[in-house]
């Protein structure tokens, strides 16, 4: 019987956790060349009528040239290395495979109990880490992925002429996995941005990033496919390419033939870890719009409309009495939610939002987002057989913010949390009614070892079912709270000092 692969999507960064190690070595082999090659330029033999005698050189396939892309902005693509303290999780996908856990983390008792091979170390881990980024100004911005820099104590920017700088980072934002950091420095080369909307699949495109440290590096490829939707990534319409991205690459630039920036890469499709011809990069259109956020309010605001959809596949668009298998079919939505206010049911099929035609069921979660909370924006469904407008007005999505002084954000920030409600669907998943899914964690939090996907239940014995209940809680909490966390099937109280 063949061992079981797990086909995972892989974050490119690198990432090693420093430890006592006997020995180990990256094992890699040299990748060939890829060219792509002129459709007009190679004929089959079988098709190719018979030429007459020359003494002309015979025609070739003529690769696509990116070296004056390499050359005018390859000085605008960073290396970028962080320093700062391991995840606190159970087993990591980027340790040294030893499989040691991190004797901080709260749920590390519940997995001692499957045998010797999972040790506790005696000391904290620290990871060393590096990725790519490019500069976006002249005065130093410089966009990248936020796993590079997620929890990083210290970032160091390496430009091609050998500088170094340190850098801050400004902002990041982990729905989007955009990072917005800063060096201080002057007359930097820049990248020119493009319009990923009028990128075609088959264009060739081009990559510039550090894959396991090895700097600047170029590899080329085609625009496989637009607009596609990854697991845990519900606002980003991913740019598929076959365009060689190892780990390291992670927050470095994908260019077009005009040498625009289309892209941020970010993630891979593999069942080793490393490239097998799928890799994927957030359009630069939604980095964009995270970053100017990002710098003017050092966080990013979205928008929320409240229910949860599916795809419509034929057999669904038939009995729904549509013409085409497109639109977003309504599974559920949440009471009290603005689409609940707004007449929206369960069955209904959105066709468009604000005018804006949905596809794909991946297509409304970007568009709601963009959209300014407090706005009215128009909804057409269909509702047994027949169409409906419905107009809505989007509320902002209810976290728990870690930044801030007032209207009761001080202790929001003691907590540090950003918080959601389960929807009905996970609840019933889960086996519990209530509890809040953790989206991130820092501060407090982090340090005490939740991460996200915790469920939290409880604070100090209290169950919660809202944001603004726990935050009624947690304003009334005293230096120490006791938090009841699920993950997976597993329940445990967490202590945790508020900051």
């Amino acid at each position: 019987m063949q061992p079981q692969t797990r086909q995972t999507f892989t974050r490119s960064a690198i990432a090693v956790a420093v430890l006592v190690v006997a020995g180990g070595a990256y094992l890699h082999s040299k990748n060939s060349d890829i060219g792509i090659e002129n459709a007009n330029a190679a004929i089959t033999a079988q098709n190719a009528a018979p030429a007459p005698v020359s003494n002309a050189a015979p025609a070739v396939a003529v690769a696509t040239d990116f070296s004056g892309i390499v050359e005018r902005s390859g000085p605008a693509v960073v290396n970028i290395s962080v320093t700062g303290k391991a995840k606190q999780s159970a087993v990591s996908d980027q340790d040294d495979g030893s499989g040691e856990l991190d004797p901080n983390d709260p749920f590390s008792q519940f997995f001692k109990r499957f045998g010797p091979q999972l040790q506790i170390p005696s000391h904290p881990q620290i990871m060393r880490g590096e990725g790519s980024g490019f500069i976006i100004s002249a005065d130093g911005l410089i966009l990248t992925n936020a796993h590079v820099v997620d929890g990083a104590q210290e970032v160091t920017v390496k430009l091609t002429d050998r500088r170094e700088f340190k850098a801050k980072v400004l902002g990041s934002d982990k729905q989007s996995d955009i990072a917005v950091i800063r060096i201080d420095a002057k007359n930097l080369p820049t990248v020119q941005i493009g319009n990923p909307a009028l990128t075609k699949v088959g264009e060739p495109v081009l990559a510039i990033g550090s894959p396991y440290g090895f700097e600047n590096t170029a590899t080329a490829g085609i625009v496989s496919a637009k607009s596609r939707s990854l697991p845990d990534d519900t606002y980003v319409p991913f740019i598929q390419t076959d365009v060689a991205v190892n780990p390291g690459n992670s927050g470095g630039p994908l260019f077009n033939i005009k040498g625009e920036v289309i892209g941020i890469n970010s993630q891979i499709y593999s069942q080793t870890g490393g490239y097998q011809g799928l890799s994927f990069a957030i359009p630069i259109d939604v980095a964009t719009k995270v970053e100017q956020q990002l710098v003017k309010h050092g966080k990013v605001t979205r928008s929320h409309l409240g229910v949860s959809v599916q795809e419509v596949n034929q057999a669904l668009a038939e009995s729904f009495g549509l013409k085409s298998a497109a639109g977003a079919l309504v599974s559920s939505v949440d009471k009290g939610s603005p689409a609940d206010k707004g007449g929206l049911q369960t069955g209904d099929v959105i066709l468009r939002f604000n005018g804006q035609p949905i596809n794909h069921s991946s297509d409304l979660p970007s568009l709601v987002a963009d959209i300014a909370p407090g706005t009215n924006s128009t909804i057409e469904v269909m509702r047994d057989g027949q169409a409906k407008t419905l107009t809505v007005k989007l509320t902002e999505a209810e976290v728990l913010k870690t930044a801030g002084k007032d209207n009761g954000a001080g202790s929001q920030g003691r907590l540090g949390l950003a918080l959601r409600q389960l929807t009905p669907d996970e609840q019933q998943q889960v086996g519990i009614r209530g509890g809040l899914v953790v989206e991130d964690a820092t501060g407090p939090s982090a340090l005490a070892g939740i991460q996200r996907g915790d469920v939290i239940l409880s604070l100090n014995g209290k169950p919660v079912n809202s944001v603004e209940q726990l935050r009624q809680l947690v304003s009334k909490a005293g230096k120490n709270v006791a938090l009841l966390v699920q993950r997976d099937k597993e329940k445990i109280f967490v202590p945790l000092t508020l900051g």
